[in-house]
């Protein structure tokens, strides 16, 4: 489960109740492959298939494991829960042909004014240099657009596909941290952290 930055903000009410609100209006992420929009329980079906593939699932502890149409279900459920108290968001990737293939989810911890980010891409597309395009606008859509002014990142000891991606956007590296994974056991990880300031400095914004 996503535990909030090591670093810790402190946000005003009124910034606060701004990324809440953001988080609850937030509609998807235009991509150059597609489109993105919040997942429902009409993409369940689609989430399970992409998600049953382990050389997607298998490196995100934060998934529900083993995968089947019913926790994936719980999963949405939790996310659309999630949204309406404005504190996440789980977003469906469709390719150009108009497919599921992949997906975003956002941890947001609205009163310290940080978030966390996750996904994955389906197999095919994994390698191909859209998962590296589509996280560097993703980063920037939470600092700017939802308000964020931090931002925490962790990817496994071995994948080293996503710990090249996050660095190349310009997280720093603060040593490991341990995930817990829904069924209570752990994954050592490592940790990066970014602020918007230094995102906006190293991306023109």
């Amino acid at each position: 489960m996503s535990v909030p930055p090591k670093t810790v903000l402190v946000a005003s009410a009124a910034e606060e109740a701004e990324i809440r609100d953001a988080v609850r209006a937030a509609r998807g992420i235009e991509t150059l492959g597609g489109r993105r929009e919040p997942a429902q329980a009409r993409h369940v079906a689609a989430l399970t298939d992409l998600l049953s593939d382990t050389r997607v699932s298998a490196p995100i502890y934060t998934l529900p494991h083993p995968v089947t149409q019913d926790a994936i279900a719980a999963w949405v459920a939790d996310f659309e829960t999630a949204r309406a108290r404005g504190e996440g968001l789980l977003i469906v990737t469709y390719n150009a042909a108009g497919e599921v293939g992949g997906y975003t989810d956002a941890q947001v911890w609205p009163d310290r004014a940080s978030g966390e980010i996750g996904g994955a891409l389906r197999a095919d597309l994994q390698g191909s240099g859209a998962g590296g395009a589509g996280a560097v606008r993703t980063f920037g859509w939470m600092f700017e657009s939802l308000g964020v002014r931090l931002m925490c990142l962790t990817a496994a000891l071995d994948n080293a596909r996503s710990q090249k991606l996050i660095d190349a956007a310009g997280f720093i590296r603060m040593g490991e941290r341990d995930g817990v994974r829904p069924d209570g056991t752990t994954r050592a990880s490592v940790y990066w952290e970014m602020t918007r300031e230094a995102w906006r400095a190293r991306w023109g914004k």
